[in-house]
């Protein structure tokens, strides 16, 4: 795909994301702005979550976010963590923990491990599995580094 094109096809899923009444093609839209890969769609995404009021949507965003692996995201997915795990544990969105994980283990931000720390202790075997694998691909030292505190 030349310039051109990778960019008009940016162009229109940034319209489909922020325009669209249908929140399949919204997600889509999300999903295809990941796979292009592009920093410049962080920002941009961060404002779409802003307004994003479908779970679907919204997961997609974070999931576009650890596609696009740009560090800028880093933040913007560890407050929608701290959201998430503010809730009681039973009424926590397992998928959406599961996509925040996985995009922050994509980006490989160390700032990330602080904030996905509180994931170790999850009554859900899958979710701390996860945390642990995510731990060792962001900093394969972790537990040496964690003693060492």
């Amino acid at each position: 795909m030349d310039q051109k094109t990778r960019n008009e096809a940016f162009n229109n899923y940034i319209r489909t994301l922020f325009d669209s009444d249908d929140w399949k093609d919204r997600a889509i839209a999300a999903q295809n702005i990941g796979k292009l890969k592009e920093a410049r769609a962080t920002n941009i995404l961060a404002r779409a979550l802003k307004s994003e009021n479908d779970r679907v949507v919204i997961n997609q965003i974070i999931e576009a976010l650890g596609e696009i692996r740009d560090p800028k995201a880093t933040i913007i997915i560890i407050d929608i963590l701290q959201e998430e795990v503010k809730k009681p544990e039973v009424d926590q969105d397992k998928t959406r923990l599961f996509i925040i994980i996985e995009s922050l283990m994509k980006i490989g931000d160390k700032r990330a491990l602080k904030h996905l720390g509180v994931l170790l202790d999850s009554c859900h075997n899958d979710i701390r599995k996860l945390t642990e694998e995510a731990f060792e691909c962001i900093d394969p030292e972790w537990k040496l580094n964690v003693k060492s505190i």
